[in-house]
């Protein structure tokens, strides 16, 4: 830009020979290799982006109808057929499920609640490492694109720099704009790893979200199952929710009107000889 302002004022059109398409043409077949790398990087990292989002909510979605579903049934088989084939929140209520049915089996002297804490945690760790499958590409991508794409910028300043020997000028104009053609793929690389980056911390913190969720209800599976149905976690109905809203509100503004706003005055009396 600069230089066309610079040529109009001076009344001659100068013509840009660099540019990124120009800096490829040079680069031959290492910078085409270089940036195709970049590119299967970020293609690969939105898709990873993506897909794990839509998996997470879909498993944050149907948390809510567990809640509201399956703690409705008359026991945990029943509520089981109200939850949805293949989803994490059935895996573990058929894994706890098999557990019960195993310790049945047993003739060792195990106790019920350490054989189910213990396969259910088999089974919750299962389900986190699925969701947190392509999360280290994410940070493999985040960690080197910088550098792929600095690997481009110096063998691009190396080509510059040879061909500015071999042309025997080392003039400003000569120098400055083979070098800031090569720092090209540098912004490419940093434009790769900053999306990788964001969504990988993104997506774990979802994902530290998601286990909690599946910790509490195994807690809560198993105080079902090891008292024969009589915990069961207190089911939130769209009524409850909405007077308990209203209990919240309200509160601070009985308290403060039950307060006396009477003050106590202490007297000191003195003691008689």
């Amino acid at each position: 830009m600069l230089i066309e302002i610079m040529a109009a004022a001076g009344g001659e059109e100068v013509k840009n020979q660099f540019g990124f398409w120009e800096a490829m043409e040079q680069g031959g077949p290492i910078a085409w290799a270089i940036f195709g790398v970049l590119v299967i990087m970020s293609v690969g990292s939105f898709y990873i982006l993506f897909t794990k989002l839509f998996e997470q909510q879909k498993v944050m979605n149907q948390y809510k109808d567990t809640r509201s579903k399956f703690w409705r049934a008359g026991s945990i088989d029943e509520g089981a057929t109200k939850l949805e084939k293949n989803s994490a929140w059935r895996q573990l209520v058929d894994d706890a499920r098999e557990a019960k049915s195993e310790h049945a089996k047993m003739t060792d002297d195990v106790e019920a609640h350490d054989w189910l804490h213990g396969s259910m945690a088999r089974s919750e760790a299962a389900i986190n490492a699925k969701l947190a499958g392509g999360l280290p590409f994410l940070a493999s991508v985040g960690a080197t694109a910088p550098f792929v794409g600095l690997l481009g910028t110096v063998i691009g300043i190396y080509r510059a720099l040879i061909n500015i020997g071999l042309a025997g000028s080392a003039s400003i104009d000569k120098v400055a704009g083979p070098v800031g053609e090569a720092l090209i793929m540098t912004a490419i690389g940093l434009l790769v790893a900053v999306p990788a980056v964001l969504a990988y911390n993104w997506l774990q913190s979802r994902n530290r979200r998601i286990a909690a969720m599946l910790s509490g209800f195994s807690n809560e599976l198993m105080a079902n199952i090891t008292s024969n149905g009589a915990v069961k976690p207190k089911v939130m109905t769209a009524t409850s929710t909405q007077a308990a809203g209203k209990a919240a509100a309200t509160k601070p503004t009985t308290a403060t009107a039950a307060r006396p706003a009477t003050t106590t005055t202490t007297t000191t009396t003195k003691p008689k000889a």
